[in-house]
């Protein structure tokens, strides 16, 4: 089977993965994300915008009231439905356009701010994403990311679910990696200026304890999903993936609160 056939069957899946459960409803315990990441772009009326892997639209609806020109871009179709009837209800208007991340169907240099809130780090080529957010960035642009980080929450459950999910193919690399500042400024490289990163913590307050936590993204998250049914043959590890994922979650509680780490990246087009 060759490379191609492999990542055009990977892509499926993924589409898949992210169109199963209610990722809405997960959507929604991120959504001050993408504010967060517009307001660090600086986006302005006037703009044109790209929104990367934009899934249901928390950043590119914000870009849109803040009176940009923006394009939402997602691999999976689904959500881009869901993000217009919020766009509609919110009074946003923008454009809803199905892509890949390491192929993005827009010319070199046609965005003057190119924005992924925790989306374009699921690519699984890391260098063929990155290649594409500078690609269609103008020289002088703005690139802004929101990145799980691979010791916060959100990391660690992908580490957590590891053991027990199928292997990847090979090439694909680890999402929570866009959350490490050197493995993003190594995927740019020179073609930006101006980098500006921090890791910062988003609050959540939603799950009072472990179950409640695995039961919600067993039920809703995408990726949680797949495992889960990878499992479905055998009870005994299905359990020991639940208890982990209690675990997981009993540990990052305090006082009711988790903090799920990101890192929230700038940088400028050279």
């Amino acid at each position: 089977m060759t490379d191609t056939v492999v990542l055009s069957d990977l892509k499926a899946k993924h589409r898949a993965v992210w169109a199963s459960g209610d990722y809405p409803a997960v959507a929604e315990l991120v959504h001050e994300l993408g504010e967060t990441l517009v307001d660090a772009a600086g986006v302005r009326a006037g703009q044109r915008v790209l929104d990367v892997a934009a899934g249901t639209g928390n950043a590119a609806i914000a870009a849109a009231l803040a009176g940009a020109d923006v394009v939402a871009s997602d691999l999976t179709p689904e959500l881009l439905d869901v993000g217009r009837r919020a766009a509609e209800e919110r009074g946003a208007r923008l454009v809803w356009e199905q892509a890949d991340a390491e192929a993005l169907p827009y010319a070199d240099a046609s965005f003057d701010v190119v924005l992924s809130c925790i989306g374009a780090m699921f690519a699984p080529q890391h260098q063929a994403a990155a290649d594409e957010l500078v690609r269609v960035l103008r020289p002088g642009g703005t690139l802004a990311l929101a990145s799980w980080t691979p010791g916060g929450f959100i990391g660690q459950l992908f580490a957590t679910m590891k053991p027990f999910a199928p292997a990847p193919p090979p090439g694909a690399q680890p999402p929570p990696l866009w959350g490490d500042e050197e493995h993003v400024r190594a995927l740019l490289g020179d073609r930006v200026h101006e980098v500006r990163a921090e890791t910062r913590s988003l609050p959540v307050t939603l799950f009072p304890d472990g179950e409640a936590f695995r039961s919600f993204f067993a039920e809703r998250y995408g990726p949680t999903i797949a495992v889960r049914r990878s499992l479905a043959d055998d009870p005994e590890r299905l359990e020991q993936l639940d208890q982990a994922l209690r675990d997981l979650a009993d540990h990052r509680l305090e006082e009711g609160a988790m903090g799920w780490d990101y890192l929230l990246l700038t940088a400028t087009r050279s």
